[in-house]
């Protein structure tokens, strides 16, 4: 990768497939956005660009390199796969690509304090994701025909899709006056089925009928 690639990203913003670090300060913190790209779209992780998209380099890149690899063995399973660029400013600066590829073993999760917890990419944001995401990503691994059947659960939530356009999880239980385990059960195999689309949102996450 060239200095010229590198300004080309950086020039694109931060979005659904990029993310911008200054330095590895914090690499526990990190980490989730390198999560959240695999369990995604895939992307670049840059170290030593600005938030303004600004290639700034960063003093001793390699040691910003060395802390971020460290992060990533130790704190994410399962382990994922990614490539790294080193691209030289100067003597003394550089800056870092992660290119991370959209993972066949997702979900990925960190593990903090043995908690797993799960983070996907929305818009330029790292968020952490719900049940509901989490579930349709591990079934998703697996590719496999899944069985629709239409019942009263499914005759009241493609009703209230045509009212509306779009539900919650929480809407769903209350509609249909369901525990929300069921209705969360109800969801995951319905999007799996490919007859909803799920859309993970930094609040809550809602449910449209696939196109």
């Amino acid at each position: 990768m060239t200095l010229q690639e590198v300004k080309a990203l950086a020039a694109k913003g931060e979005g659904l497939t990029i993310e911008f670090k200054k330095k590895a300060a914090f690499p526990e913190k990190i980490v989730r956005e390198v999560i959240a790209l695999a369990n995604t779209e895939g992307g670049d992780l840059l170290i030593g660009v600005d938030d303004d998209g600004t290639v700034s380099g960063q003093r001793f890149i390699e040691e910003e390199v060395f802390v971020m690899e460290k992060a990533i063995r130790e704190m994410i399973l399962p382990s994922l796969e990614y490539r790294i660029f080193t691209i030289k400013l100067s003597e003394k600066k550089g800056v870092a690509v992660f290119r991370i590829p959209k993972s066949l073993d997702r979900p990925h999760y960190l593990l903090e304090k043995e908690r797993k917890q799960a983070y996907i990419r929305v818009m330029d944001r790292s968020v952490q994701a719900s049940r509901e995401v989490w579930e349709v990503l591990r079934k998703g691994r697996i590719p496999r025909d899944t069985i629709f059947t239409y019942g009263w659960k499914e005759e009241i939530l493609i009703k209230a899709l045509g009212e509306n356009e779009k539900i919650t999880l929480k809407e769903f239980a209350r509609i249909a006056k369901i525990p929300r385990f069921l209705a969360s059960k109800t969801l995951v195999r319905l999007v799996s089925a490919n007859v909803l689309k799920l859309h993970p949102q930094e609040s809550e996450d809602f449910f449209t009928l696939k196109e």
